[in-house]
């Protein structure tokens, strides 16, 4: 008879089946966070002014704030400071203009975590914004969308 131990060994040891790498160029913003760094992601992000003030006032009621405690469950304290906030795939230009010009590579990884990009999504008119790390890489039906002002 199996234990409940014995159950969850067989799931734990199995490999995690979206344990994968996708090994491409990237950049990638030094870590710790603080206002300059809020200022340097929106700016990469071409973010309108009064996003930035948004977004540094969050910031700044952030760090008044105390962690909850409220919560029963036991992991050790946040580094923020050991974190990167912002990476994206390095790009020849202003990235890519249609789903012709994403990195093979990227388009790989959507497959294999059964996102479809292309025909497919085409087909089941489906819109989908591929997000890598930080940045949108791809979005279908993205004239569609802008031409009602969703985008």
């Amino acid at each position: 008879m199996s234990t409940v131990n014995e159950h969850l060994d067989t799931f734990l040891d199995r490999e995690y089946e979206a344990g994968f790498v996708t090994d491409i160029e990237s950049v990638i913003i030094p870590k710790g966070l603080n206002e300059d760094t809020i200022r340097l992601i929106s700016a990469k992000k071409q973010e309108p002014e009064f996003m930035l003030e948004w977004r540094l006032a969050a910031y700044r009621q952030w760090l008044e704030m105390k962690a909850p405690t409220w919560s029963v469950v036991n992991y050790p304290p946040i580094d923020f400071q050991d974190i990167s906030y912002y990476a994206a795939p390095k790009s020849k230009n202003d990235g890519p203009k249609s789903l012709d010009e994403v990195d093979p590579e990227l388009l790989r990884t959507y497959e294999k975590l059964g996102v479809p990009l292309h025909e497919r999504a085409r087909l089941a008119g489906v819109a989908v914004d591929a997000v890598f790390d930080s940045v949108s890489v791809a979005t279908t039906f993205k004239k569609q969308l802008e031409d009602v002002g969703v985008i």
